[in-house]
């Protein structure tokens, strides 16, 4: 089951390292000033714990927004998913 709701940016944690496109993170700072975040990111929930591999751009700009949470469509997962998107 997949749930949309607002998760706190301080909990996500993000495992894979991926640089993201600065020009990218600044146009979608802009986009989410004018009309707010369009698109929710994926997250993993694992045992309660938040896990983000996707919507990087969107997750940078909105932690350079200052933003406190992000929309995000979570989906509950046992640790051997969790595991399979780290390998």
């Amino acid at each position: 089951m997949v749930q949309t709701k607002e998760i706190p940016i301080a909990q996500i944690k993000r495992p894979l390292y991926r640089k993201n496109d600065p020009d990218k993170v600044k146009a979608l700072m802009i986009s989410i000033q004018e009309i707010g975040l369009q698109e929710p990111i994926d997250i993993l929930e694992v045992e309660g714990e938040y896990y983000g591999f996707s919507g990087c751009h969107r997750y940078e700009a909105c932690q350079h927004l200052g933003h406190q949470t992000i929309l995000a469509r979570v989906r509950r997962a046992p640790k051997s998913v969790l595991k399979m998107h780290l390998a």
